[in-house]
C-alpha cells in the first residue's frame, strides 16, 4: 500500500513538475519565491523540510548501510524527488 501511495505521488508530482516546467521554464518556478515575503516563507519552509529530509536520508541509510551520498545530490539538485525515489528504493533492515 506505502509502494503504490509513493508511485501515485510520484506520478502526480512529476506531472505537475513538468507542466510547471514546460509553461514557465526552471527560473520562472524559482523567481516568484523571492519576490515577497509568502514567496520567502515558501522557499524556506522547503529548504527546511528538504534539510530535515537530507538528515533523515544520511541517518537511515547509514543504518541500512546503504550509500547515502546519490540521495542526498538527487534532493539538492532535484527536490523531492530525491526523498520519494529513495523511500520507493529503500528496503527494509
Amino acid at each position: 500500500m506505502q509502494r503504490i501511495l509513493l508511485i501515485i505521488t510520484l506520478i502526480l508530482f512529476g506531472a505537475l513538475t513538468v507542466a510547471a516546467l514546460w509553461q514557465h521554464g526552471y527560473w520562472g518556478i524559482i523567481v516568484p519565491h523571492f519576490q515577497s515575503f509568502g514567496g520567502g516563507q515558501v522557499f524556506a519552509d522547503l529548504v527546511i523540510a528538504l534539510t530535515l529530509a537530507i538528515i533523515w536520508i544520511w541517518h537511515d541509510a547509514k543504518a541500512i548501510g546503504r550509500n547515502a551520498w546519490p540521495w542526498i545530490i538527487a534532493t539538492l539538485a532535484l527536490g523531492s524527488f530525491g526523498p520519494l525515489v529513495y523511500l520507493l528504493t529503500r528496503k527494509a533492515k
